[in-house]
């Protein structure tokens, strides 16, 4: 937890911005995997944690805009959950020191509500993205499920926003700790790697940096020789020497701010020299892009110039052809590189995704597109002091997408579709760091971890001799 203070400056001026009503934030429940008691890791929502800093199941908070009450509802311990949990602190102590003074046991949620909208005001709530949290919000405002899935409040939406979007000293220095134990991870896979493992063995071997370190998982790992497949959380291939590994992990800390790097290595000691080329080119695209992070400068605009080396890069191989920038005007680069460079970080992986790219990642002058490409672009919006923000181009051989544009004769004057039949099994490859925006322009986050092909190929001819 941070100071007292923090808290109480951060709902003062969330109430201040929002204007009147009450604020409700639900904390999350437990979720049971296969059977009632059999619960997943528990993880408090976000925006809850934020401004109240209590990590407890089932709880919801209330902040008064008017009369600049806050409070924290839930059920005590009995002693039937004592049995099983040990003496836990109360609610009360515990929200105590983030400067709620106030609790009240879970029934008296629907009723503070109730009253609040009887007496004409407004109830404000964010995006639920868990089903219990849509009915109980049903159950306490009156309304059908349909109208509370479409009845968020934009002015809380923004006020969050405007908050959690700006990092502050103290959330830097937990950022820092986050990807600190994610390099840790990273520089383990890369070590312990060798032919004749499945992924599953290189995958255990992060999560346990990440566990001793006292750590959580900030998202599933993504461990695989099959690169391509964006978001492939199967480990049960076996690697050998002629396939790279991309690993795309990260660590959530105690205090619940997050990492998420990617690295992508050789199984052998060296790459290959086509993979070593491709390698090389989105790592030009990934330094190009680093050089250009600057406050006032759009997101967009940054990946737009990641994409365009990238298709210098790859039309010095061979497998585009034509102008560069033509090229990515038209869409032509998408064969390689389907996705956007980056996204917020924070308390979420990607920070405060449940409350809508449109307002997270975008403005009310740039809004998101729907082309292939650029619709999974999760940030475009200018760039500011105190973001903190990934950086991780790719380049990803999909057959499915070579054989179907191939078949359209799609971007044909910008794609050699000949050279590209022979790297259908190619893989992908991806690499990403963490940043904060800084007033003149950006710092990495945590430790540096070997990404040039020299520094890479040192660490995995010394793990081959071990």
């Amino acid at each position: 937890m941070f100071s007292k203070d923090t808290y109480i400056q951060r709902r003062n001026r969330l109430k201040k911005e929002v204007g009147n009503g009450l604020i409700v934030l639900l904390g999350n429940e437990e979720s049971s995997i296969n059977f009632k008691d059999n619960w997943y890791h528990f993880r408090q929502d976000s925006t809850f944690l934020y401004f109240c800093a209590v990590a407890l199941p089932s709880l919801t908070a209330i902040f008064d805009c008017d009369s600049g009450e806050d409070m924290v509802l839930g059920d005590e311990l009995t002693i039937d959950d004592i049995v099983w949990t040990g003496p836990q602190p109360s609610i009360a102590s515990l929200a105590e020191k983030s400067g709620i003074n106030e609790t009240a046991p879970a029934s008296q949620i629907e009723t503070t509500i109730k009253r609040a909208i009887a007496a004409g005001r407004t109830v404000h709530f964010i995006p639920p993205y868990r089903e219990e949290h849509v009915t109980k919000l049903s159950a306490w405002i009156g309304k059908s499920v349909a109208e509370v899935r479409s009845g968020e409040s934009v002015a809380l939406i923004k006020a969050i926003i405007a908050q959690r979007n700006i990092k502050t000293a103290e959330e830097i220095v937990e950022l820092h700790k986050a990807v600190d134990l994610t390099a840790d991870m990273h520089l383990a896979a890369m070590k312990h790697a060798k032919p004749g493992m499945k992924e599953a063995e290189i995958a255990a071997k992060v999560n346990q940096v990440a566990l001793a370190g006292e750590g959580q998982l900030s998202f599933p790992i993504i461990m695989t020789k099959n690169g391509q497949v964006l978001h492939n959380h199967y480990h049960g291939n076996v690697i050998q020497e002629g396939d790279m590994i991309l690993c795309d992990t990260g660590a959530e800390i105690s205090s619940g701010y997050a990492g998420d790097m990617t690295r992508t290595f050789p199984v052998a000691a060296q790459f290959s020299n086509t993979q070593r080329e491709l390698y090389q080119t989105v790592l030009n695209a990934h330094e190009a892009a680093i050089a250009a992070l600057k406050p006032g400068v759009k997101y967009k605009d940054i990946h737009l110039l990641a994409c365009t080396e990238l298709a210098k890069g790859l039309t010095e191989v061979g497998l585009m052809k034509g102008n560069p920038g033509e090229a990515v005007a038209a869409g032509a680069h998408t064969m390689f590189f389907q996705c956007g460079l980056g996204h917020m970080m924070g308390m979420d992986v990607h920070d405060m995704e449940n409350l809508g790219e449109p307002f997270v990642g975008y403005s009310d002058t740039l809004k998101k597109s729907t082309e292939f490409g650029l619709k999974s672009l999760r940030l475009g919006k200018e760039l500011e002091a105190g973001f903190v923000i990934t950086v991780e181009p790719g380049i990803y051989i999909i057959p499915e997408l070579i054989d179907r544009w191939k078949a359209e004769n799609k971007y044909a004057e910008f794609l050699n579709y000949d050279k590209l039949e022979s790297y259908k099994a190619f893989g992908g490859i991806r690499i990403e760091e963490d940043f904060v925006i800084t007033e003149n322009g950006a710092d990495l986050l945590g430790k540096p971890v070997a990404k040039t092909v020299k520094d890479v190929e040192e660490i995995r001819k010394e793990a081959l001799q071990s």
